[in-house]
């Protein structure tokens, strides 16, 4: 199982005062078809703008079960571990990525095999391209992605809207 992640939600009650709606271990954890691979989502939004709901029984949208994509016009932010030796898959999606290696190392190939090594702090800002993610180092590779629904480029063959439970970039 990976490692556990703290996750902090903020909000507003009922007198429009500022509070903490939620600060446990994020649960809302899926493996994907690569063992020792996991993603665990943080939050997601089903609209832009984003509805932020007042109130303390507005909905824990880390607790939805999503596919590869996000919610259409929406957003899908959450914590993938690629694990040594994992199985790569090449794949696309009609997102905007922001992606933040946490900890550890990875490789990125594209689709015409060439690779772009990510180390600790770095940051990828992908644009529907096609890729698959490698681990080749010795440890657990951490990793932030928010993906963002983004307009169809019309190439290719994207991963289906919807995608799998738990399968993730």
């Amino acid at each position: 199982m990976p490692q556990p992640i703290r996750r902090i939600v903020t909000g507003h009650d009922s007198e429009n005062h500022a509070v903490v709606l939620i600060d446990e271990v994020a649960t809302n954890v899926r493996g994907t078809s690569s063992p020792g691979q996991y993603t665990t989502l943080m939050w997601c939004s089903d609209t832009m703008p984003v509805e932020m709901p007042v109130g303390e029984d507005a909905e824990d949208m880390g607790a939805r079960k999503l596919g590869t994509y996000p919610p259409v016009n929406g957003t899908r932010f959450m914590i993938s571990e690629y694990p040594p030796g994992n199985i790569p898959k090449m794949h696309r999606t009609e997102t905007i990525d922001y992606i933040v290696v946490l900890d550890g190392e990875i490789d990125m190939e594209l689709d015409d095999g060439r690779m772009v090594t990510m180390k600790r702090n770095d940051v990828m800002i992908q644009r529907g391209t096609n890729h698959a993610w490698i681990n080749r180092g010795p440890g657990i590779c951490r990793m932030a992605f928010v993906l963002i629904d983004a307009k169809p480029l019309g190439i290719g063959d994207p991963v289906p809207r919807g995608g799998i439970v738990g399968d993730h970039k």
